[in-house]
């Protein structure tokens, strides 16, 4: 992957980069919000040495540099932690009191700080304070020689502990800030983890992947407009209409030297759209002038004849064990001039009714009387219905939903397909967004006819003539030519 394909990752799966975002922002105020405050209040000692001259001054500044180091260690040792709790009255443990303080030393100083830390403000304080008291005696008393009168190094404290007014911990934002970040850097791995592991079918790339059959269209996904009646959403001018009739143009090059063609519409797995893909090309293809018939031949799961509110009673399976003619079959739909074969009574055999003679005898009656047969079939993948059907037909027409079908599953269908020495004849990518990403993309514009812009022109054409029709008729007591009328400025 390079820049680019990770700048369409974060855009295409920015939803699950927000929601890790939102998800370690709420652990860490929820886990910043249980825990208990923390004070901490420090004291402060200069560590110096009494020396005799000018010279045993810079030695001993030396010397106590040297010192201060190992006075910091001996802040948190066990015998001092005894010391200071004997101080504050035993009320800690040696142990938990040298977790609660820590000495550091000045940088470039001979000062050493020693700070402490606890849920109540004025317990740190005195924590502090001790041990800087302790320590103190104990510097004069590890520093005295015997015999000496005092010590060669003295730890003066120049600056007393006192009571902190604000907590130290937990920081609020500090915590929130490295949980965003983490948050950030969880969403990315996961938005370019499932990027690499996703195999569905979005772009045209990913079919060429798979097979060589060519996209013949990329339907938009548009619930308002599908839901809809078929001739009246197909009549607007919209992006979705007007992806049908790309599809429409696309599939006009499919079998050019075939008069009368016979397509299988179907799908991998269910719940793809292939039977509103065939409804809506079937009518589209009907609304330019040729003589269109769908016909259901998904006998299990029919749903032609609902979506068209046709009478479902009748149809293929009517027509295929001879309780009607194919003519008493056909319904009308509309004004469109599409015909419709629904699917009739479900038979409990649907396999061998459609690789029956009768099936056989059906498309080639439908194939001479009619431009364009479609077929509505069954995926393929569940049943072998759609690729029997194929191959009696002229090829089959897979649709394949965005982001859904896998490119396993597309493959998998072309391999019915061949099983069978059926053509597929190209593929449709369905419920394409508005805006995506890749090579894949949908026609996000629409050019609608400017009905008020031409009804103005048209009113400002007629009050134009008008005008003139009015100037050429004669005035009274005018026996010229009329000329224009001039108000009176007076």
């Amino acid at each position: 992957m390079d820049l680019k394909d990770y700048w369409l990752t974060v855009r295409s799966r920015w939803r699950s980069i927000v929601v890790c975002l939102l998800l370690s922002l709420g652990v860490a105020y929820g886990v910043t919000s249980q825990m208990t405050p923390q004070y901490a209040s420090s004291a402060q000692l200069f560590i110096s040495t009494t020396p005799s001259d000018t010279s045993d001054a810079y030695q001993g500044n030396m010397f106590a540099t040297q010192r201060v180091t190992s006075y910091a260690r001996v802040v948190t040792t066990h015998q001092m932690a005894e010391r200071v709790n004997d101080v504050l009255g035993a009320d800690f443990d040696a142990d938990e009191l040298k977790n609660k303080v820590e000495a550091t030393i000045v940088p470039e100083t001979v000062m050493l700080e020693i700070t402490a830390t606890d849920a109540d403000p004025e317990v740190a304080r005195n924590i502090a304070q001790a041990y800087a008291e302790t320590l103190s005696e104990m510097v004069r008393e590890l520093e005295t020689v015997d015999g000496a009168d005092g010590s060669l190094i003295s730890a003066s404290i120049v600056d007393d502990a006192r009571v902190s007014e604000s907590p130290v911990s937990p920081n609020l934002l500090r915590n929130l800030g490295l949980a965003g970040l983490l948050g950030l850097l969880l969403g990315l791995g996961i938005a370019v983890l499932r990027e690499l592991m996703d195999s569905s079918i979005s772009s045209t790339a990913d079919v060429e992947a798979v097979t060589g059959a060519p996209v013949v269209g990329q339907l938009l996904s548009d619930a308002s407009s599908a839901s809809q009646q078929p001739a009246l959403a197909l009549e607007e001018p919209t992006p979705w209409a007007e992806s049908f009739r790309v599809l429409r143009t696309n599939m006009q090059f499919v079998e050019v030297d075939t008069d009368h063609k016979v397509f299988v519409m179907t799908s991998s797995v269910p719940a793809e759209g292939k039977t509103t893909t065939a409804i809506n090309l079937a009518v589209t293809l009907a609304m330019a002038g040729q003589k269109v018939v769908l016909v259901e031949c998904d006998l299990r799961r029919p749903q032609v004849a609902d979506r068209l509110n046709l009478e479902p009673a009748v149809g293929t399976t009517s027509v295929l064990v001879g309780k009607l003619e194919l003519d008493d079959a056909l319904q009308p739909y509309g004004r469109s001039g599409l015909e419709v074969l629904a699917s009739g009574p479900i038979p409990p055999n649907p396999s061998e009714l459609l690789q029956s003679h009768a099936m056989e005898k059906l498309l080639a009656d439908l194939r001479a009387r009619f431009d364009v047969v479609i077929l509505d079939a069954p995926p393929l993948l569940p049943v072998t219905d759609a690729a029997l059907l194929a191959a009696q037909a002229n090829g089959a027409v897979v649709v394949t939903r965005y982001g859904k079908t896998t490119q396993d599953q597309l493959r998998h269908s072309m391999e019915r397909l061949e099983q069978v020495d059926a053509r597929p004849l190209g593929v449709v990518i369905n419920r394409t967004p508005l805006k995506t990403r890749g090579t894949s993309y949908g026609y996000g514009y629409g050019y609608a006819p400017l009905a008020e812009a031409s009804t103005r022109k048209q009113r400002r054409s007629e009050q134009r003539a008008a005008k003139k029709e009015d100037a050429a008729k004669p005035r009274r007591g005018s026996t010229g030519p009329t000329q224009p009328f001039l108000e009176s400025q007076d």
